[in-house]
Order: structure tokens, then sequence, then C-alpha cells
């Protein structure tokens, strides 16, 4: 790895496996599992293996969203996947995300267990499943969904862009800072401009929308992931802190963010989650020592 400004690419590109950075000793440039390991199975339809990133927790917040609308069937275990630790790897989490990312879901309540992968994809079967937080009407349903897509295509310039390179490189160069830091301030913009008239992303419906958006430029604006608010000016965008804060007073939102959180307060942390019980039973001498 050259930390050079003059770095000239070699035409042919080869893993260096001494690459550095927070997740320097996990990144590689193959598929498949590294060690064998079966997955647990809790007693619900519903389970689900996720760590509460802003991924992770788009889907226990939509979980416990349907909870709180009545839906019992939307009960579920939620086990832990330490990222850091590489159990994304394992043989049992590969099945069902040949991927190797969180979060991923099984649902045992089919004919055959069906497998669903990729956040944006299990809020839809989620949605799809219960026929909640996403419009029926054709064009309510294409704004709905057109924003979900705009938060899968958009996050990815804020995590691996801006948030690898502004607070996870090993070596800090202006050039990458400053391109998506540009994007991120574009995209708060969008949102900024978006929510002026607008009480959630598709008008006074909360929806999957939200759901997914949230999770990420929520928690930007509210300096939670990051620490990058001042940096970004996020203060300038009043409607994205307003939506923020109203669906932070949602209870099904407030559980859904600690689930299967490491870090932290201890309060705000519920490693696991194996029925709506827990919320109320944790405390901190049932937490495992944060690793």
């Amino acid at each position: 790895m050259s930390d050079s400004p003059d770095y000239t690419p070699p035409k042919i590109w080869k893993w260096d496996k001494q690459l550095g950075g927070t997740w320097g000793s996990l990144n590689r440039p193959v598929a498949g599992a590294t060690h064998e390991k079966e997955l647990p199975v809790g007693k619900h339809p519903l389970q689900l293996y996720s760590l509460a990133t802003p991924n992770g927790v788009k889907v226990t917040v939509m979980l416990e969203e349907l909870l709180a609308l009545g839906h019992s069937g939307a009960e579920y275990d939620a086990h832990l996947i330490r990222i850091r630790k590489g159990d994304q790897f394992s043989s049992g989490f590969v099945e069902i995300n040949p991927n190797s990312k969180i979060p991923a879901l099984v649902d045992h309540g089919t004919d055959t267990p069906t497998r669903v992968f990729e956040s944006g994809a299990i809020l839809m079967y989620l949605a799809e499943k219960f026929e909640a937080f996403l419009p029926t009407q054709g064009a309510q349903r294409a704004e709905c969904l057109s924003w979900l897509f705009w938060q899968m295509g958009s996050a990815p310039y804020l995590g691996g862009g801006f948030g690898h390179f502004y607070s996870y490189s090993p070596v800090k160069f202006e050039y990458p800072i400053d391109r998506y830091a540009m994007e991120v301030k574009r995209q708060l913009h969008v949102l900024d401009r978006h929510l002026a008239d607008k009480q959630f992303m598709c008008g006074d419906e909360y929806t999957i929308a939200d759901i997914a958006i949230w999770p990420w430029y929520g928690a930007l604006v509210a300096n939670r992931v990051y620490s990058a608010a001042t940096f970004l000016s996020t203060h300038e965008y009043s409607h994205v802190n307003r939506w923020n804060e109203q669906i932070m007073q949602r209870d099904a939102v407030r559980r859904g963010r600690i689930v299967n959180r490491v870090s932290g307060r201890p309060d705000q942390q519920l490693r696991e989650r194996h029925d709506a019980g827990d919320f109320e039973t944790r405390t901190q001498d049932k937490l495992e020592p944060a690793s």
C-alpha cells in the first residue's frame, strides 16, 4: 500500500494482506466461507442474523413497527453477527447470504425456508408479507420504491466512501475526503429539499422509504455515525433534522435501534432479541462484555 499522492496503479492489481485500516484484516477479494459453523435457530418463524449497523437497524425497526401494528407473525429472533470477528464468513451465514453482509433473514414460515438478503430486499419482503408500510397504489408505490432504491444507491457513498476515508482509512488524503464530503452534502440537500413540504419521505404516510433512509441519514445529522456532524455542517439541513427527531420519537424505532447493538451505553444495547420481553428484562449484568 502506498500513501504517496503520486501513486501510479500497477498494470495488474494484487491483494495486499497488510492493507490496514479498521477493516483491513477482514476484507478480501474472494467470496465464500472461511470456517464451518452452523447458525442458531430460535423459536419464531422469522430468524434475523444481524448487527446494529445502519443496514441492520433498518430491519429491526421494521420488525418492531410491524409488531406495534399488531402483526403477531412478525415476532422474531435476532441473532448477533459480530462482523469484526468474521461471523459473516461462517458456512451457515454464507449459505443464507453468499455476499457475506448483514443483515440476512430466514423465514421458516413458508413451505420451505425462504432466505432474504440485502436490507432493501428484506424491507420489501416484510412489507409485502404483512401488507404494511408500502403503498399499494401505482404512483404512491412507485414513489416509495424510488426513495427506497435511492437509499440503496446513495448510502455506499456515505458509508464506504465518506465514512471510510474520513473515519477508517489508515491514512488521510484531502481528495477522497473532499470528494465524498461534497457528495454526502449533496445527498443531504436532496433530502432537505424533498422534506421541506412533507412529513415523511412519501408525504403523510410513514413507509419503508423512511425506515431505510433514517438509520443512515438521521444518524448522520444526529452525529451518531462517523462523528462528522460538525465537519459536514449537518445543522444546515433543518428539514432532515426535523424528520429525524420525529422518527426518533416512535417507540418501535427506539426499540429497533438497540437490537443487536454492541456499543454505546449499556442500557442502549440488546445484544440478542428472542422475545418482546427482552426489552424489559435486560440489565447491565446480563450483557456480554464489549469486545
